[in-house]
């Protein structure tokens, strides 16, 4: 049986894959587990080094080709996919430079009369077997963060690209077997939902890395063997704060980028904009200008902004999300339609209700919300009320009012001056609460795919 990878802006079909049976997970499970125990075929870390420096430039050589590849699959316009595209290089690069860092320490000895005449010190091993599941929207940057790090620190990946987009990483998977990794370091898992299961919950499985929705993630979680440890990375709802002093003119392109950049489908998308009842107005009206103004079309366009929404069922999601909340009086001042069978207009919604769909749960979708408030309690409360919590932001011009909110809004990050989606590859990244555990970026990674042992000398 084939997979048939299809574009999702027009439906035309990309490539068909082969999608493996249980035989081959099993394969794929043995293959690892073998290699972890064999310490005599394990890289040594000059090696892995060069084989992620020589990866790099691969790359580099074909950023055009990458590109192309991820932006027709995952419909994350041309611009932005090439950005992804160069992130996913300086991804390689970092894993590569943090490998003379993963160090232990010296545990002091001699404190207690028991303790006389021994010496300590911890180092960090490879973890085990790392299996990786991963999410649509950033196809070559997502292998890359799920499978480097463990690459770096010398642990055997398997991983599940999404069924939507795997031709980003098996096209990665080549390269990396081009620059030297021997292929059973790195193998790429095709296969149906109850295969990923099985290869996600096996007990030969170390480290389980997650990306994609709360359901399946927190499903997964609970059927882990014991002792497979875990990183889940989910979404949110990315509220941000505008008070009355923020530099509107400097805010308002960042949080349009930020609220449509591949059309809302980003776990840190802007969704939530609390903006100070003073300013309101003038705000809501430059924001949906700005966003009408999106262009909307083809992913393989240069001048495309906003691309397709991932499926059909996705889109009638949001669709019906957005038609709910006007239902229940709020007023939707752009977009709120279909543009074609995959595409939906950037859309601004004013103060839906607390109790529809787009207030209480991730849209994922081109849809930012905008709700006045009177006092910064009130912003801070809401953007609080939900069990989400991942990165959100704050404007102003005042750094008592800027810190304050930071302590007080329940998040694993938080800009000031700057959007929810902002990132960097060498920051912690990773939801709290229902959206998420474990640390990403790809030093944090690293560290999170090793374990620490003690050794302790007697020379008394």
């Amino acid at each position: 049986m084939n997979l048939k990878v299809r574009s999702p802006f027009d439906g035309h079909l990309i490539k068909e894959i082969p999608l493996m049976d249980e035989k081959q997970i099993e394969k794929l499970l043995v293959t690892a587990h073998s290699l972890f125990n064999d310490r005599n075929r394990w890289l040594p870390k000059h090696q892995r080094i060069e084989i992620l420096e020589k990866t790099a430039q691969i790359m580099n050589t074909r950023i055009e080709e990458l590109t192309k590849i991820a932006a027709e699959e995952g419909g994350k316009p041309y611009t932005d996919s090439k950005v992804e595209v160069l992130r996913a290089i300086n991804g390689v690069k970092l894993a590569a430079e943090h490998i003379g860092q993963i160090k232990g320490e010296e545990i002091p000895m001699g404190l207690t009369k028991a303790s006389e005449n021994r010496m300590a010190f911890t180092f960090r091993e490879p973890i085990g077997v790392v299996v990786s599941i991963s999410a649509f929207n950033h196809p070559l940057n997502l292998a890359v963060h799920q499978t480097v790090p463990a690459i770096a620190v010398g642990a055997p990946v398997i991983i599940k690209p999404a069924s939507s987009t795997p031709l980003s990483a098996l096209n990665f998977a080549e390269i990396l077997y081009e620059a030297g990794l021997p292929k059973d370091w790195c193998q790429v898992a095709v296969c149906k939902s109850n295969l990923a299961e099985k290869l996600a919950t096996d007990k030969r499985v170390n480290y389980f890395s997650f990306i994609g929705s709360a359901k399946i993630g927190w499903y997964l979680q609970s059927k882990l063997s014991p002792g497979t440890r875990s990183a889940l990375e989910h979404g949110g709802v990315a509220p941000v704060i505008i008070e009355k002093d923020a530099d509107m003119e400097r805010a308002l392109p960042m949080l349009v980028k930020g609220g449509f950049y591949h059309a809302g489908q980003v776990c840190v998308s802007v969704q939530k904009a609390f903006v100070h009842e003073d300013i309101v107005d003038e705000f809501t009206q430059k924001y949906t200008q700005m966003a009408s103004e999106l262009k909307v079309g083809d992913p393989l366009n240069q001048k495309t902004e906003v691309g397709p929404i991932i499926d059909s069922y996705e889109l009638e999601r949001v669709e019906r999300w957005v038609n709910e909340a006007r239902d229940r009086g709020a007023k939707i001042l752009c977009g709120g339609k279909r543009l074609s069978d995959s595409t939906y207009a950037p859309t601004v919604v004013y103060n839906p209700p607390d109790d529809v769909m787009l207030s209480k749960d991730e849209v994922f979708g081109p849809v930012v919300c905008i709700y006045p408030y009177k006092d910064i309690k009130e912003a801070i409360e809401k953007a609080n009320s939900l069990d989400v919590a991942f990165q959100a932001a704050i404007y102003t011009q005042n750094i008592n009012t800027a810190m304050d909110t930071v302590n007080k809004l329940n998040a694993s990050a938080v800009m000031v001056n700057d959007h929810t989606a902002f990132r960097v590859d060498w920051m912690p990244f990773g939801g709290r609460d229902v959206s998420g555990i474990g640390m990403g970026g790809i030093p944090y990674s690293m560290h999170e795919m090793t374990r620490e042992k003690l050794m302790v000398i007697n020379h008394g």
